[in-house]
C-alpha cells in the first residue's frame, strides 16, 4: 500500500509539473491509473484531495486556477518549485555533516542523511576533515530511545494537542494528561517536552522517560498561545534544574557522582570515603540527586533533603 500511494503521489506531482496549463480534476483522473481504478466518484475525490494535501505539506507549491468556463484546475509552476542555488563554504559544511551525525541513535537519522546527500548532490563541498573519514574517539550524539519522541516531535510541528498518561518522580502511579506542546529539548541526556498542561492551566515540562503508553493526538486548536523558542528553553532549563537560585550541601561517595563533581563549587575530599560538595540548587534537584542512589546524601537544605528522602520513598513503594 506504501508503496501505491508513493506511485500515487509521483505521478500526480509529474502531472502538475509537466502540464502548461491548469488541470481539472476530471483530467488528472483520466491520466493516473489509480484514480481510474477508484470506486465511485466519492473515492476518487476524497483519494485526490488527501494526495494534494500530501504533497503541499512536503513543500511543492499547487496553484488552483479557475478556467474560463468556471471548472477548477491545477498546476504546479516549475518556477514556484525551484529553490536558489546552494552556496556553502567548507566551514558550513562541516557544520551540517557534525549536526548530520548527531541523529544517527536518532528516529531522524534517514531524514538527515537524507538531507545531507542532497546537498552534497546539489554541489556541497566536502569538509578537509570530514567526519565521515576521520573518526573520532568523541562523537556527539543525542540518544533518543523513548517511544514518545517520535510522536511528540510531529505534534510539535502540527500544532495538535496531546494526551498521554505521566509518572511523577515521586508519584506510584501514572495520570493523565492533556497537553499542547511546544516543544523538544535535550538536557544533560535526557529529552524533555515544554507545553501547555490544559488541565492544570500552565506551562509544564516532562520528562519523555516518565510517559506511560501511548501518545494519542487529539483534533482542535491550541488554546494558549506558544512562546518565542528562547522563552521554551529557558523553561526547559528551569524545570529540568539549569537555574539555580541558592546552594546545597551533600555527601557523596569518593569515586561517584562525576556529574554532581563537574557542577561543584566546592569539593572536600573526606577520609572515610566520603566527600562533601556544594553545588547549585535549583528547580528539579531532587529529581537528579535520586538518580545517584546510595551514593548520594543530602546534608542541607532540609527542603532538599525532605524532597529527595519521599521520591526514594516513592521508588521503593514501587
Amino acid at each position: 500500500m506504501a508503496i501505491a500511494k508513493s506511485e500515487r503521489l509521483m505521478n500526480l506531482a509529474l502531472c502538475l509539473l509537466g502540464t502548461r496549463r491548469p488541470l481539472s480534476k476530471r483530467e488528472l483522473r483520466g491520466s493516473i491509473e489509480a484514480y481510474l481504478e477508484a470506486s465511485g466518484d466519492d473515492a476518487f475525490n476524497r483519494m485526490f484531495e488527501r494526495d494534494k494535501d500530501d504533497l503541499r505539506e512536503l513543500g511543492l507549491v499547487i496553484e488552483t486556477v479557475e478556467n474560463l468556463e468556471g471548472e477548477t484546475g491545477y498546476l504546479a509552476r516549475r518556477d514556484s518549485n525551484r529553490l536558489p542555488p546552494i552556496t556553502l563554504d567548507a566551514e558550513e559544511a562541516a557544520a551540517l555533516g557534525l549536526a548530520a551525525k548527531v541523529w544517527q541513535q536518532a528516529r531522524l537519522a534517514g531524514a538527515a542523511s537524507g538531507a545531507l546527500q542532497k546537498l552534497r548532490a546539489a554541489g556541497m563541498p566536502e569538509a578537509e576533515d570530514s567526519y565521515e573519514t576521520q573518526p573520532s574517539a568523541l562523537e556527539p550524539r543525542i540518544p533518543v530511545h523513548e517511544a514518545a519522541f517520535e510522536p511528540l516531535m510531529l505534534a510539535c510541528r502540527d500544532r495538535r494537542p496531546v494526551v498521554f498518561d505521566y509518572r511523577k518522580a515521586n508519584a506510584a502511579r501514572p495520570e493523565p494528561r492533556q497537553v499542547e506542546p511546544w516543544t523538544l529539548e535535550c538536557w544533560r541526556g535526557h529529552w524533555y517536552l515544554a507545553g501547555w498542561d490544559r488541565d492544570r492551566g500552565a506551562e509544564r515540562v516532562f520528562r519523555l522517560s516518565r510517559i506511560t503508553g501511548k501518545v494519542r493526538s487529539r483534533a482542535g486548536a491550541f488554546t494558549a498561545p506558544v512562546p518565542d523558542v528562547v522563552t521554551v528553553r529557558e523553561t526547559v532549563e528551569s524545570w529540568a534544574g539549569e537555574t539555580a537560585t541558592r546552594s546545597a550541601r551533600i555527601r557523596l561517595r569518593t569515586g561517584c557522582g562525576y556529574p554532581l563533581r563537574a557542577r561543584a563549587q566546592s569539593v572536600n575530599e573526606g577520609a572515610d570515603g566520603w566527600d562533601e560538595l556544594e553545588i547549585p540548587y535549583g528547580h528539579g534537584l531532587d529529581a537528579w540527586l535520586v538518580e545517584f542512589g546510595p551514593d548520594v546524601v543530602v546534608l542541607e537544605p532540609a527542603d532538599l533533603r525532605a524532597d529527595v528522602v519521599d521520591r526514594l520513598r516513592a521508588v521503593a513503594k514501587g
